[in-house]
């Protein structure tokens, strides 16, 4: 499952080039020295990682919190459920309920950090930009926090975001360097890969919450496997 944190960050990157463009267009990077500047994007994308690895670490704490009280099966099933939902609800019927709205004033203070940030060229900026970067609102992180919540752990709901931070890292790099790289008709391709893959990835989160003992899909619960083992002996 954790895999699926990697492919949801290289396939919906597309989408963070869209949201987050804006910042790594304007990252005061030193173009004059190639060493500084791979260097600079580097300590950029170590400062998303780092963001997201928190998120990741948070929830992560709260789907512990399920897994102790013996509901993580049933939580892999609604987080499936709201990711199919969620991808197939118009845009309108989603706009209506911004999970972001109770979130403004400190968006609104991450957001001034930032233009903050930009403006200065000192050693830790990138890490600052990068780390900021990565409190955006943004509709991938939000699939990939259920992800992290669905892991049912602190260390994989931490590593599950930072492998979908590294998923995004190769296009927000071209970016970088290339700024608009692709064509509309390959941007129209991928934005149409990117709900057919979440759709995935809630499937598989409502197959493994079913338990239906498929190996590695559908692993069966702790508890019929210890009573199985129970029964051989």
């Amino acid at each position: 499952m954790l895999v699926s944190g990697l492919i949801l960050g290289l396939l919906g990157s597309l989408h963070c080039v869209g949201m987050c463009g804006p910042i790594a267009f304007m990252l005061p990077v030193d173009r004059s020295n190639s060493f500084k500047k791979v260097s600079q994007i580097g300590i950029y994308h170590f400062g998303r990682l780092l963001a997201y690895s928190l998120i990741g670490l948070v929830f992560g704490i709260l789907g512990k919190s399920f897994y102790l009280f013996g509901v993580q099966q049933q939580l892999s099933i609604v987080i499936g459920l709201l990711m199919i939902v969620i991808v197939l609800l118009p845009h309108k019927t989603i706009s209506k309920y911004n999970l972001s709205k109770p979130l403004y004033k400190l968006i609104s203070k991450v957001k001034s950090s930032l233009g903050k940030a930009l403006k200065k060229k000192t050693a830790d900026t990138f890490l600052t930009i990068g780390f900021l970067n990565g409190f955006l609102p943004c509709g991938l992180v939000y699939m990939a926090v259920f992800g992290a919540v669905a892991t049912g752990s602190l260390l994989e709901g931490s590593l599950y975001m930072v492998l979908f931070g590294f998923g995004t890292i190769p296009l927000m790099t071209t970016a970088i360097y290339l700024g608009k790289f692709l064509n509309s008709t390959i941007k129209q391709h991928i934005q149409k890969a990117i709900p057919v893959f979440v759709i995935g990835i809630g499937v598989l989160f409502i197959l493994r919450g079913l338990g239906l003992g498929i190996p590695y899909i559908s692993p069966a619960p702790i508890v019929e496997m210890a009573s199985s083992a129970m029964e051989c002996h």
